[in-house]
């Protein structure tokens, strides 16, 4: 079993105090399960990532777009969810391994100009290689933006994987961290009342 901590409590991330939008896939039925795996529109991050998501819409707003963020810290359960929708560990980690976002370092996000999300070439949650990060399977333009979002989130301290363009994490072993550290438990993500 992966080694949980007691870490400082995990920072919530809003429009308004983190110049981002959200669009929190997951609580809705657009993505890969089909259905709502939280219950509420919320995203989370260990207070090291939140530093680097800062440094980021910095960095996005001087180029001139503007960050839109899919997904954030993840709870077990969840994480459960979509390995029994995906059990594919290219885009899933098994929930007993835990991931980087059952870790609360790791966001997944697109850019957007004038409010308006870029071509990335594939949505989010497409779990194909034309979602790899370098694929060449997409438009000359849509792996443009890719580039800028890859070179905007490293610039920030986050780093990329090899196989979705929307998931950047900080680097390093992170241990798992344990629900209570949520504003109000895992129920403010989970709970569906």
């Amino acid at each position: 079993m992966p080694q949980t901590t007691n870490a400082p409590r995990l920072v919530e991330i809003t429009p308004h105090t983190h110049d981002v939008a959200l669009d929190i896939r997951y609580a809705t039925a657009d993505n890969i399960t089909g259905e709502a795996i939280y219950g509420a529109a919320r995203l989370f991050l260990r207070p090291e990532a939140e530093t680097c998501l800062k440094r980021a819409a910095g960095l996005a707003r001087a180029a001139g777009f503007s960050l839109v963020l899919f997904d954030g810290y993840r709870p077990v359960a969840a994480q459960a969810k979509l390995w029994a929708a995906c059990p594919d560990e290219r885009y899933v980690c098994p929930p007993h391994v835990g991931s980087t976002h059952t870790r609360g370092i790791a966001l997944d996000l697109t850019l957007a100009r004038h409010g308006r999300p870029l071509d990335m070439g594939t949505p989010f949650d497409d779990m194909s290689e034309a979602s790899h990060p370098a694929s060449t399977a997409i438009a000359a333009e849509a792996l443009r933006n890719r580039l800028v979002l890859a070179g905007l989130m490293g610039a920030a301290g986050f780093e990329p994987i090899k196989t979705e363009w929307w998931h950047f994490q900080l680097p390093g072993e992170w241990p798992l961290l344990e629900a209570e550290l949520l504003p109000g438990g895992e129920r403010a993500l989970m709970d569906k009342t």
